[in-house]
């Protein structure tokens, strides 16, 4: 999937100097984490609050069965649990790398983007959680990696994601269901926008928000499913190779 652009508007933050007066930095589970100071209190600072939903429902193809009357020998299921399900879930296909750090845990980094003025590369931390009924990704943490103005702004923001991720059979048809729940929590510190109600930062956000799960949910759905095809098909020529031996 190509890497979406984004063009460069005049930044609204102020002189980061101004705001911060230090930065730290800490090791925590062997990696270093920038920890800043800021002179804003952040019991005092306005907080938008920002959502989007998204659910899909597609349905699954058959595969076929055992050959002796029995079920899909290659079930959705078996897939997810599959290293190459992990992998299709993260779409590690459009990631600039990943890696894992243990429990289930994976740390995503996505290719560079132009965010306002500035280059960044936005950092996640996924954790997937496959089972034979269903299948949850948590999005644990989400950074912006680059200068230090940049790694700064982390500080003013937070967000969270859930994708619960199901499949069912209805009138013997098997479907995949995707429930996907995107949560960011801004605040609000900079002129004019202090000065403004919080609704008008959030009815604008959420749209936004709305719009860009909408386009992303469809689009990463049908990835899954094209990953899902080529192991099929990859399972069902080892199989014939097995059995040609």
């Amino acid at each position: 999937m190509a890497a979406a652009k984004y063009h460069s508007v005049a930044s609204p933050f102020p002189r980061y100097q101004e705001i911060f007066t230090s930065t730290n930095r800490r090791r925590i589970g062997g990696w270093r984490v920038n920890v800043c100071k800021a002179k804003l209190s952040d019991s005092n600072a306005k907080k938008a609050n920002l959502s989007a939903r998204k659910k899909e429902r597609i349905m699954l193809p058959n595969y076929g069965d055992d050959g002796n009357g029995g079920k899909n020998i290659h079930h959705i299921s078996e897939f997810i649990g599959h290293p190459c399900g992990i992998e299709a879930i993260l779409n590690t296909r459009a990631l600039r790398n990943y890696q894992y750090l243990g429990s289930n845990v994976y740390r995503c980094t996505l290719p560079q983007i132009q965010l306002l003025s500035f280059e960044v590369a936005p950092v996640l931390d996924l954790r997937v959680t496959p089972t034979t009924e269903d299948c949850i990704v948590e999005m644990l943490s989400c950074k912006f990696a680059g200068s230090e103005a940049v790694e700064q702004q982390n500080e003013h923001f937070s967000a969270s994601m859930r994708n619960h991720i199901t499949w069912q059979t209805i009138d013997a048809e098997p479907f995949l269901n995707v429930d996907v729940k995107l949560d960011l929590v801004l605040e609000i510190y900079t002129q004019p926008f202090t000065f403004l109600p919080i609704s008008s930062v959030e009815a604008p956000g959420n749209i936004m928000m709305q719009a860009l799960v909408d386009r992303l949910v469809p689009l990463l759905v049908q990835q899954l499913l094209q990953d899902y095809e080529e192991w099929v098909c990859k399972q069902q020529g080892s199989f014939t190779m097995e059995l040609q031996r």
